[in-house]
């Protein structure tokens, strides 16, 4: 008679697996199904995230390159997958705690990746690493780099227009030429292209290259080329607008944006790639024979899967458990009063307001003093931070990004402060120096404000948190420098301002 399988055999098996994996993926999905319909949203509405689509379908190729090798590996459930597991959690843990979608997204990933390795085991994890960690192109990464290279566009922009015999002026990410004024947009930064190209370029290393010298080379001229070729299409947009018309230009840069250049780009560095390619078409990507031994770790299936799918709900109940209450605020927000300034209704020079999302008080005030200086002070208060009321995050501080400031450029501050440069039509330029106070402690660090955040969500602190900003106009023979300094000095304590406007006694 045949021999019936046991359901622990069954277990054993790639079925079981497989199915097991499956499962806790699943409830992982539905657990977080927040954050990941949040980065699928992004992917699908973010130009500069479109290419994580391809994502999902990259892995799936990826694996299936690798079937014929797995079908020599046995599964084998490992425990310290889930340390992996657990990491993940904990860096979800941190980001919704600090409010940092980018940890959240991120953590969320390496739990999905944590699953893999401790349910499929050591050996097979070995076998798919590239395919499971190739999943962190799936989150949306890289736009704190865009200002730095919106600076370094402009800059080579304006570098290749004065070889070219073109006169331009550079101001942070502005270029002035006898043509027009043109900014450096985010959109033209080029940071959608070297975040792409990045994921292409690793793509390409595990696909085409054995040695990790050539891969290494390859991903790092990859990504010098995306940037240079970026400042040469700002250069070319220029140039033509300098040769023709800025609206010609307008529309040459929307076709070679759009269409022509990263396609171009890849097509370039594939060719000059090509002859260093060191793993030829139909090579094993494993040896499966190398991948057969025992590794210490193993355990049954039947508790490992629960296990893994135990760490992964911590982190929500966790969040639960410990979300600190909010402190109440004053009912009313009053500006203070600063020796040496009276407050003024004179008009700005083109209207600026500090935009804080769900802020339980903003106020801003314009005052000057006796030489004429002229600064606006604001000042946002919360009695807790959480998604979409963040003391900083995308489209909180000092420009709004549906109104018609852009930043242009860091400027100078104390060392308790972040300083910037913005800049309005006109061209009408503005210096803001933004304090940020949360915890008993004063920063312009961002990422010091998300920790003093997590700490305070994590051990039950005080939540209250407060954004001061002080501005000036730059104007000739008026330094806004020198205009905020004055202030600052008169002003006194912004500890001690940001207590007042909070209620901490």
């Amino acid at each position: 008679m045949p021999r019936t399988s046991s359901i622990g055999e069954q277990l054993d098996g790639w079925r079981g697996h497989i199915f097991a994996l499956g499962f806790v993926s699943l409830a992982i999905i539905l657990l977080f199904v927040r954050d990941v319909t949040d980065m699928a949203a992004i992917w699908w509405g973010a130009s500069t995230y479109g290419h994580c689509l391809f994502i999902p379908f990259l892995i799936a190729w990826l694996v299936q390159q690798r079937l014929g090798g797995l079908r020599r590996l046995n599964p084998v459930a490992w425990w310290p997958g889930l340390l992996w597991l657990g990491a993940g959690a904990l860096c979800w843990l941190a980001g919704d705690a600090a409010s940092v979608a980018l940890f959240r997204h991120l953590g969320v990933v390496i739990m999905l990746q944590g699953a893999a390795i401790a349910i499929l085991g050591a050996n097979v994890s070995r076998a798919l690493a590239f395919p499971i960690f190739y999943g962190f192109f799936l989150i949306p990464f890289g736009e704190e780099v865009v200002p730095t290279l919106q600076l370094l566009t402009a800059k080579l922009a304006a570098g290749l227009l004065g070889i070219a015999g073109v006169p331009a002026h550079l101001d942070g990410i502005f270029i002035s030429t006898p043509t027009g004024y043109f900014e450096v947009a985010e959109a033209c930064s080029g940071a959608k292209f070297l975040i792409a190209m990045t994921a292409y370029a690793v793509l390409v290393c595990n696909v085409c290259f054995q040695s990790w010298g050539r891969r290494v080379a390859f991903t790092m001229g990859a990504q010098l080329l995306s940037i240079l070729a970026n400042g040469v299409r700002a250069f070319a947009t220029i140039y033509v607008a300098h040769l023709t018309t800025v609206d010609a230009a307008v529309g040459f840069d929307h076709v070679v944006y759009g269409w022509v250049f990263f396609a171009l780009i890849m097509t370039v560095t594939m060719a000059i790639a090509w002859p260093f390619f060191d793993r030829k078409p139909g090579d094993a990507v494993f040896d499966p024979a190398m991948l057969q031994s025992r590794v210490p770790g193993a355990g049954p299936l039947a508790y490992i899967a629960p296990a893994a799918l135990a760490l992964a709900a911590f982190a929500p109940l966790w969040s639960y458990a410990t979300a600190a209450r909010a402190e109440p605020v004053p009912s009313n927000l009053a500006l203070p009063q600063v020796p040496g300034w009276q407050r003024t209704d004179a008009p700005q020079a083109f209207p600026w307001t500090p935009r804080f999302d769900g802020a339980d008080h903003l106020a801003l005030g314009r005052y000057h003093d006796s030489h004429g200086a002229m600064v606006d002070l604001a000042i946002a208060v919360f009695d807790r931070q959480e998604e979409k009321r963040e003391l900083v995050g995308f489209g909180q501080g000092a420009v709004d990004p549906q109104g018609q400031w852009v930043w242009s450029s860091p400027a100078r501050a104390p060392a308790d402060a972040r300083g910037e440069q913005i800049t309005a039509p006109g061209p009408v330029v503005r210096h803001v120096v933004s304090f940020y106070a949360l915890n008993g402690v004063v920063t312009g660090s961002a990422g010091k404000v998300k920790l003093e955040t997590l700490k305070a969500r994590l051990l039950g602190g005080d939540q209250r948190a407060v954004a001061i900003l002080v501005s000036a106009e730059q104007a000739d023979g008026a330094p806004a420098d020198a205009a905020i300094a004055a202030f600052l000095r008169d002003l006194g304590s912004i500890k001690e301002l940001a207590d007042a406007s909070a209620g901490i006694r």
